[in-house]
């Protein structure tokens, strides 16, 4: 089983920078590492093509046009890209704990996906692990909230994977799909745009083909950098649209994964080998 892992970003070099370090030290590496990027400045490109001169696996970096928060799109685009037959979505603002990978491997299992968790960070904390290169906090850290999610527990992590079809808190910073589920789903819907609500919807189309989440709690750890969240949006336009799914029952969406596939019939480049990225 090859794994890919779509890091989704947007001008935070200095938090994708500790996200790819944390990948790149992993117990267990990943096959590819794809950076799909929704219009960074050319500071993202330029800290890729320096990490990419030691980095120890494939690593991608899909950029399109900065045209408002298009989430969907770019993280379609590193599915169609990716060479793995298990794809990981991380967001740019999420450091792996050093087993991330070989957890993600233990608990996949077909029918099923892997929606996994996060410690959340306050400002402080989040500036002392920029600065000081630390990719996991621990358990009694100052400035941590989900405290839990810092313990490595894997044989109490099998506790909580039972599989289910529960909506709550379904996130895309933290989730383990099958390549071949997302492509029978048609992956993330991209009528949905600006902030949320497309994981859920994702999520729902998976329910009604069949597929069971399973969540990983105590394994599969990840810190959230802090940033201000626009969360809280009033009538967000997105809700209507998984709401609209649940009333059709729909298992894909019609603006989906498969108009990337023409684009990547050839796989991109990997940076390593991109001439200027090994002086």
């Amino acid at each position: 089983m090859r794994i890919s892992v779509a890091v989704i970003t947007y001008n935070w070099p200095d938090a994708l920078e500790l996200v790819l370090t944390a990948l790149a030290a992993q117990s267990e590496l990943p096959h590819e590492v794809i950076v799909t990027d929704d219009g960074s400045q050319p500071a993202t490109r330029e800290l890729l093509e320096r990490l990419a001169r030691d980095y120890p696996v494939r690593l991608i970096h899909l950029w399109q046009p900065d045209d408002g928060a298009r989430m969907s799109r770019a993280r379609n685009r590193a599915i169609a890209a990716a060479q793995g037959d298990y794809i990981i979505l991380l967001d740019g603002d999420m450091v792996a704990e050093r087993h991330f990978i070989a957890d993600h491997r233990t608990f996949a299992r077909r029918g099923c996906f892997v929606q996994g968790s996060r410690v959340l960070t306050d400002a402080e904390l989040t500036r002392r692990m920029l600065e000081q290169h630390m990719t996991m906090p621990g358990f009694f850290s100052r400035g941590v909230d989900r405290r839990r999610h810092t313990l490595h527990l894997p044989v109490l992590a099998r506790c909580y994977a039972r599989p289910s079809t529960k909506r709550r808190g379904i996130k895309s910073c933290n989730m383990g799909f099958w390549r071949d589920d997302l492509v029978r789903v048609n992956g993330f819907n991209e009528a949905m745009t600006g902030w949320g609500r497309e994981d859920t919807e994702l999520a729902v189309r998976a329910f009604h083909a069949g597929l069971l989440r399973r969540d990983v709690r105590f394994s599969a750890l990840a810190t959230h950098l802090y940033h201000r969240t626009r969360k809280h949006i009033v009538d967000n336009p997105n809700d209507r649209v998984v709401l609209d799914t649940i009333v059709r029952r729909l298992t894909r969406c019609e603006l989906g994964l498969d108009q990337h596939f023409a684009e990547f019939s050839t796989a991109p480049s990997d940076l390593r080998l991109v001439p200027g990225s090994r002086d």
